[in-house]
């Protein structure tokens, strides 16, 4: 399975009017924080994979997953395999992953309200120290179908595509320091 996104720097005002347009459903706002690790002996830089542990809150309380990323496999989107799983403790599995090797790299903090418009889901994020994005992404095993319908998606919010940003938040983060 393959996570298919497109991301764009917009201003949320303006796509959220959209959104109400198009019927989109909202599905809530959440707080994440994601620490990424460095891997003990190979370069996520260089291979283009990620691991972090999101800590994510709402209105029902607190929860933590695990997260690999691999690289990306798509030249037209950020389309990667994504591996993922929920923990009880997110503190507790930071500890495990940091005494067999691993050493907390960074951390991305942000705020995503979410909408759900067929088998897409639509972020708006805002994002500390970069500012706001809309993201359009869904799970699938045909990447091209996925992209094109994410395309689509994004034209009807009134976004280009063109304009996608293909790089993640952690490395628009490091690309600003």
């Amino acid at each position: 399975m393959y996570e298919v996104e497109l991301k764009v720097r917009a201003e949320h005002d303006r796509v959220r009017a959209r959104l109400e347009s198009i019927g989109a459903e909202p599905a809530g706002t959440v707080s994440q924080v994601d620490t990424y690790y460095d891997h003990p002996v190979r370069e996520f830089a260089e291979t283009d994979e990620a691991l972090r542990i999101r800590r994510e809150t709402d209105d029902s309380g607190e929860r933590a997953k695990i997260t690999y990323k691999g690289p990306l496999v798509d030249d037209a989107s950020k389309t990667r395999e994504e591996l993922e799983t929920g923990v009880d403790d997110g503190d507790t599995m930071a500890g495990v992953i940091e005494s067999v090797g691993f050493e907390a790299a960074a951390t991305v903090e942000k705020r995503r309200e979410r909408f759900y418009h067929g088998e897409y889901t639509v972020t708006l994020d805002t994002v500390d120290g970069l500012g706001e994005f809309v993201e359009v992404e869904t799970e699938a095993e045909q990447i091209e179908f996925a992209r094109e319908g994410a395309v689509d998606l994004l034209e009807r919010l009134g976004l280009n595509p063109d304009d996608g940003i293909r790089t993640s938040y952690l490395g628009l983060l490091l690309d600003e320091t």
